[in-house]
């Protein structure tokens, strides 16, 4: 592979790694803990074999006992290295056979292979140059459970796996239902060894290779080499050489197996999360949510109080000045809810009904409805999740709600020009009705002690006194009812207004405690998504 070659595959698998990570961390609190951690290991064993030697392919022997998996690593090796390095019938700790010695121990080291055995030059195979390292491994099916155990780490560290198996346990459930098939996508670093076919008759060796490509096939391994082996009479051992050593000096190996891990981590991710996108937010599920909240917050009571304390005001400022006293006498709708106060916002509060059963069934029904919606076609864990976000919010609604309603200009301590005016004209009315009826009074005190009675003016023929009582009076009453009558429609404007603002109010609220959240978790799985897809770009 060509330099240029070599640094574009590294690119891509930096982007891929990098879109796991993004997946793993906005997964977190979502998708099961375990699911996570296993994604975060892919991620430490990549970033562990980068940092290591990347002129080393590190290829490892499985099988299960019975197998001849360490009679193949002596034939392939061209040594004895198994029977040399360790004096037992089966294989118990990783035994290493190395081609290039500088640079391999690291790599050995955190391969935790401390049998390590310095190989002899294989021509045509591989020498200092080829930078190979070959495992014999303990069998998979051991007893000892520490060998299982270092199987399981290998099987998740070397660079390519060659899996040896036997004419009598090739379809053997254990491999494939615990190795091959969950390791599906790592086919262009796994080789499949049908070894011991020397003890076959000539004419079943195909029909068996024939078995065993369909099994494989199965668990999706299709396209994997399926090589046949004796290393009793050495037949298919160059052609598993060849096959080790076109993998070996490509030095491809490490990367495609680092692709394949990503590649399988995110499909365990995804399995974990589900497929599909939450329908997000739409804006007339914002303006619902908005509605159903106002309601449940008392709104309405709240715009009636202005209209009806609006009117009430009007009647005290504008009306007849002789009866205006007695609307002092009717409480004032706004003062009664606190609303008139002038404390901070973000000390008063309103004196409105607490929520009761009703209002906190609505508010919980309108915040359950809008979390459907917008996690609506989104999968299961991150469906929670958004309903939770919700859920959340509403716990906090009832007292953001009474501060953004104490806090809302409603308008409640604004004056009306109109008041100032129809006063003024009103009490003109009054001291002109005073003045006709003190002169007509004096008048009549003038007659009935048989004073002079002086000439009343008149205007056609109505004294002026009179008209003056007269028309004060009718003035008077006219101003009233007109006064009343603008009230009424001021009051509506002015509830209007309000009810505009205390809308906007709520759905402020709404959308910082209910909407914003869910819009997070929203985006979020839409970010999750969108970094599994570049995780999986080969």
């Amino acid at each position: 592979m060509s330099r240029h070659s070599a640094a574009r595959e590294a690119s891509r698998l930096d982007s891929r790694l990098q879109a796991l990570d993004d997946a793993r961390g906005l997964g977190e609190g979502v998708l099961p803990d375990q699911a996570l951690e296993e994604v975060l290991a892919v991620l430490d064993r990549a970033g562990s074999r980068r940092s290591l030697s990347a002129d080393h392919t590190v290829v490892g022997f499985f099988g299960a006992t019975g197998s001849g998996k360490s009679s193949l690593f002596n034939a392939v090796s061209g040594a004895e290295i198994a029977t040399a390095a360790a004096r037992r019938p089966t294989t118990s700790e990783p035994l290493a056979g190395v081609w290039g010695a500088d640079g391999s121990g690291p790599l050995l080291d955190w391969l935790e292979v401390r049998n390590r055995h310095h190989a002899a030059a294989v021509d045509g195979f591989a020498d200092e140059e080829t930078g190979l390292i070959l495992l014999d491994l303990p069998d998979f099916d051991s007893t000892r459970e520490a060998n299982r155990e270092v199987v399981q780490r290998m099987v998740g560290l070397v660079d390519v796996l060659v899996w040896v198996l036997d004419p009598q346990k090739y379809a053997d459930a254990a491999v494939h239902h615990g190795f091959l098939a969950p390791l599906a996508s790592h086919g262009a670093v796994t080789l499949v060894v049908l070894n011991q076919v020397d003890r076959l008759p000539a004419t079943d060796v195909e029909p068996v290779l024939e078995s065993l490509r369909a099994i494989l096939a199965r668990d999706g391994l299709g396209q994997v080499k399926v090589l046949p082996t004796s290393a009793v009479t050495g037949a298919g051992i160059d052609t598993l050489r060849t096959a080790i050593r076109s993998v070996a000096v490509q030095r491809r190996a490490q990367s495609q197996r680092l692709a394949a891990d990503v590649s399988k981590a995110g499909r365990d991710l995804r399995a974990a999360s589900g497929d599909g996108e939450a329908a997000g937010v739409a804006p007339a599920a914002k303006a619902r949510l908005a509605e159903e909240l106002a309601v449940a917050a008392n709104v309405p009571v709240v715009v009636s109080a202005v209209a009806r304390s609006y009117r009430l005001e009007s009647v005290r400022r504008t009306g007849w000045p002789v009866t205006r006293w007695l609307a002092r006498f009717r409480p004032d709708p706004l003062r009664r809810l606190n609303l008139r106060s002038t404390t901070p916002a973000e000390l008063n509060r309103t004196s409105l009904p607490a929520a009761g059963a009703p209002e906190r069934a609505r508010t919980d029904a309108a915040v359950r409805a809008f979390a459907d919606a917008a996690s609506a076609g989104a999968p299961g864990p991150w469906r929670a999740a958004i309903r939770s976000a919700a859920r959340e919010g509403r716990e906090r609604l009832p007292d953001a709600l009474d501060q953004a309603i104490a806090g809302t200009d409603i308008g409640a301590n604004r004056k009306a020009w109109w008041w100032g005016l129809f006063n003024v004209v009103q009490w003109l009315a009054l001291m002109t009705v005073l003045g006709g009826l003190g002169w007509l009074g004096v008048l009549a005190g003038l007659g009935y002690f048989q004073m002079p009675v002086p000439e009343v003016p008149r205007v056609e023929g109505w004294p002026i006194p009179t008209l003056m009582a007269a028309s004060g009076m009718v003035l008077g009453v006219f101003l009233a009812v007109t006064g009343r009558v603008i009230a009424a429609g001021a009051a509506n404007a002015r509830a209007s207004r309000a009810r505009k603002r205390l809308n906007k109010a709520v759905a402020a609220v709404a959308h910082k405690l209910i909407v914003e959240p869910v819009e997070v978790e929203v985006g979020r799985l839409a970010a999750f998504n969108a970094a599994l897809r570049r995780a999986g770009e080969s």
